[in-house]
């Protein structure tokens, strides 16, 4: 048996190996492309979902490319070998701001370039209000509120517009056309979850990556208004995944739990599961029924390709979906094993 299991994770070892080096390869092959002289603007974003705007703003006229790719962690994110010359060659780079991207190499190259433009900061500047605290700190995940992320499409506009000005008005026509495509896909998903009876609509995450989630699609009407609305989701890591738990963090969580009679809790697709893990466990030795969803939703990062979460949209909706079938199956809403995320949930990012 030991030697079986011995074969298994050399051939799972060996698998990952080839994986990783064909997606260097491609890496590195798209990186090629991008830098050519082609006459187009070269854009790079720090995330996909950022990326994902640009692109449908921009068409044809860009060159796109994202500098934080794959499952990892913008939070604690520093510039690696290669990173020095994606950064230098970009014409335009946009970046999520508000802490997110706050690894010190990467954070102190973003506020000083010139290149740069923060959405979030942007988006705080134009309304406060907008942006939910937790502990004092701005969240910087805006991107989980279609409505909130609709409100950065103008700031990419005008970045566009003002370094490629014979495309300006095609530039303004697309963020009008992709601000109206968003307006519909936000009302779809705020549909989505408000078929769940409002004492079943109470969200517990890996860490603190769905606030915004929570007060545009989780909330009562009148909520928002009164701040009612953060009781909708709680998590036992804050804004920045780190899995390091205290036992008071452990013990608001099972309170919480029991509270809202919560049963299930969600993963993330690029979070450890370190955390849900000591809840569960913690849960049970209180005689707690509590389990981890089978199902990883899509908080920091967008879904692989050929994924139900490989576009921006996409991301959001599968969340929504995911959440009501699970929260009151009953209501029959389909939701995909979606196999890409089931494999990451399998790994468990040990």
């Amino acid at each position: 048996m030991k030697q079986i299991k011995m074969l298994f994770y050399s051939i799972v070892s060996l698998l990952l190996l080839v994986g990783c080096s064909e997606q260097h390869h491609k890496r590195q092959e798209q990186f090629q492309q991008w830098i050519q002289d082609n006459g187009k603007v070269k854009v790079l974003s720090t995330t996909a979902m950022i990326d994902d705007l640009v692109k449908q703003i921009g068409g044809d006229h860009l060159d796109t490319l994202i500098l934080i790719q794959g499952e990892l962690d913008p939070h604690s994110y520093q510039l690696v070998k290669g990173d020095d010359e994606k950064l230098a060659f970009a014409q335009l780079i946009f970046y999520n701001g508000i802490g997110l991207e706050h690894g010190p190499s990467l954070q102190q190259y973003l506020v000083q370039n010139p290149k740069a433009v923060s959405l979030g900061d942007q988006l705080y500047q134009h309304n406060p209000a907008w942006i939910v605290h937790v502990n004092g700190q701005k969240d910087p995940h805006i991107w989980m509120d279609i409505s909130l992320w609709a409100q950065t499409v103008p700031f990419i506009v005008d970045a566009l517009s003002q370094k490629d000005p014979a495309h300006a008005e095609e530039y303004r026509l697309n963020g009008q056309k992709l601000m109206q495509t968003m307006a519909q896909a936000h009302q779809e998903a705020k549909t989505i979850m408000h078929q769940v009876p409002v004492d079943k609509r109470y969200l517990v995450t890996s860490h603190d990556a769905f606030n915004y989630f929570a007060r545009a699609y989780l909330s009562e009407e009148g909520e928002i208004a009164s701040g009612a609305w953060e009781k909708r989701f709680a998590a036992p890591e804050g804004l920045a995944p780190e899995s390091q738990l205290s036992a008071s963090h452990i013990k608001e969580i099972i309170s919480y739990l029991k509270q809202h009679q919560v049963h299930l809790i969600f993963p993330e697709s690029n979070v450890s599961r370190d955390s849900i893990r000591k809840i569960i466990q913690a849960g049970k030795e209180q005689g707690l029924d509590v389990q981890i969803a089978c199902c990883a939703l899509y908080g920091d990062a967008m879904g692989q390709p050929g994924s139900e979460g490989d576009s921006y949209l996409k991301m959001i909706l599968y969340n929504a979906r995911t959440l009501a079938s699970h929260m009151d199956p009953k209501l029959g809403i389909e939701h995909s094993n979606n196999p890409q995320v089931i494999l990451q949930g399998k790994n468990e990012r040990e």
